[in-house]
C-alpha cells in the first residue's frame, strides 16, 4: 500500500511505535506499506496509522482521551474519521472507516503503544458526557 511519509517519521520515537504494531487490529489483518512510520490493517484497509505528524495546536476540533492519550476528533468526512493525538510529540495520526471499524476500540488497542510518546500538553476542553 502507497502511502506517504510524515515529516517527521524518521523520529527514532516513531519507529518504536510502528515496530510493534499489532499484526491484527479490530479484526483487520496488518498490510504491508511503502513509507516510513506507517501502518494499514484491513483489504482495503479499515486502519490507516502514521507517526510523526505535525503536533496539532490549539483547535476547536473535539478533544476525547481514550485510555489516558488525547485524540482530536475530526469527523468532516465521516463515516471516515480522522484522529490526531494532542499533546504528543511526535503526533500519531489515525486514520479510519468507522463503519468498519470501532473508533474507540481501536484506539484502547492503540494506547499502549501511543501513551509512550512524551506528553507536552493536554485537552482541556472535552465534549460533556
Amino acid at each position: 500500500m502507497s502511502l506517504p511519509a510524515a515529516t517527521d517519521a524518521n523520529d527514532p520515537l516513531c519507529a518504536q511505535i510502528t515496530a510493534y504494531l499489532p499484526s491484527t487490529l479490530e479484526g483487520l489483518s496488518r498490510r504491508w506499506t511503502d513509507a516510513q512510520a506507517t501502518g494499514a490493517w484491513g483489504d482495503p484497509a479499515g486502519i490507516v496509522l502514521s507517526c510523526g505528524v505535525s503536533p496539532p495546536g490549539a483547535s476547536t476540533i473535539p478533544c476525547q482521551t481514550v485510555d489516558g492519550v488525547d485524540w482530536l476528533v475530526d469527523d468532516t468526512d465521516a463515516p471516515y474519521y480522522l484522529l490526531t493525538t494532542f499533546g504528543r510529540t511526535p503526533a500519531v495520526q489515525v486514520y479510519l472507516d468507522s463503519e468498519t471499524v470501532s473508533t474507540l476500540d481501536t484506539l484502547s488497542d492503540l494506547a499502549p503503544l501511543v501513551s509512550t510518546l512524551p506528553v507536552d500538553a493536554v485537552c482541556t476542553d472535552r465534549p460533556s458526557s
